[in-house]
């Protein structure tokens, strides 16, 4: 299953407990994939058009509880097409003009509009209803390294009009045009959350924090290991440098004549090839520091130089 099927599936079920939740996620379905059909003689009908079962169901319902009666249809694009289409065939009774009126789908003259009043979104849990039913309807959501989540429409006045709820939810959303539609989108991880969230997907928010935090605990744990074999490719580097210069003094027999604390770290250091200054350090006596000796084993390789 998809992303944005997963969505949907948990979104679908969300009981709205307010009639102006309910109308105002109608509306956004309609207004999302809705179609208004004139028949003549003052007939009218309204299909909804919809890519998922789980949103089909989930009109069917809210179709239901607002005492409309619907039919549903299935069909495939095109004949080899293994995808399933869901249609709702809403008649053109009073009652679904009383109850379409309110959602601000259709007016009283049947007339579609292209967005609801402001009385179906103005307040918060109704703004977040709309948005709700505009993913239901054709929204779409990917994950992964470049995350993306959008709201498709038809125009692109009906774009801004969902940033702008979503604006109101302090949530951000961009705008873009394409060829044969309008979107709001985002590609932020913060503001998918906060969508998600503001829409009632509570279990994919989760789901996204965790694979956050996953994620980050492994970027973290890889960044440990590289800075660790940056270190020991470093601190080999060294030992094979500093072995060397003792190598070329003791070849000359010079290590006798060194000063005591010189001396010492020469021997340390063959004895030692492998270990780390820290570790040298706590060998000497007195223990010296790490800085200390690094000086020290530094002077060595100075003089080896000296020596040619």
């Amino acid at each position: 299953m998809s992303a944005s099927e997963d969505v949907r599936e948990e979104l679908a079920t969300i009981a709205p407990e307010r009639e102006c939740d309910r109308l105002a996620e109608l509306s956004a379905l309609f207004h999302a994939a809705g179609s208004l059909h004139l028949r003549g003689a003052g007939e009218w009908a309204l299909h909804l058009d919809l890519g998922s079962g789980a949103a089909a169901r989930r009109a069917f319902v809210l179709l239901r509880d607002s005492g409309i009666r619907s039919e549903v249809r299935t069909y495939r694009r095109r004949a080899f097409d293994t995808t399933t289409r869901y249609q709702l065939h809403v008649e053109g009774t009073e009652d679904a003009l009383r109850v379409l009126t309110a959602a601000g789908v259709v007016d009283r003259r049947h007339g579609p509009l292209d967005r609801p009043p402001r009385r179906v979104v103005g307040r918060s849990c109704c703004r977040a209803a709309y948005l709700r039913g505009a993913f239901l309807g054709s929204g779409s959501f990917s994950r992964g390294r470049s995350p993306h989540l959008e709201l498709r429409t038809a125009s692109n006045e009906s774009a801004v009009f969902l940033a702008r709820l979503a604006d109101g939810e302090g949530v951000e959303l961009a705008v873009a045009v394409r060829e044969s539609h309008a979107v709001a989108y985002t590609k932020s991880w913060e503001s998918i959350e906060s969508l998600l969230a503001l829409m009632g997907a509570a279990e994919t928010v989760l789901a996204l924090v965790e694979r956050a935090v996953v994620a980050e605990t492994r970027s973290r744990a890889n960044r440990l290991a590289n800075a660790d074999h940056a270190n020991l490719v470093r601190t080999g580097r060294s030992a094979r440098r500093q072995l060397a210069a003792v190598e070329k003094l003791r070849a000359k027999s010079e290590l006798d004549d060194l000063p005591d604390p010189l001396r010492e770290a020469a021997e340390l250091r063959l004895r030692h090839p492998t270990e780390s200054l820290r570790e040298l350090a706590a060998r000497t006596d007195p223990p010296a520091s790490k800085a200390a000796l690094h000086r020290r084993l530094r002077a060595l390789e100075e003089l080896a130089e000296d020596r040619g």
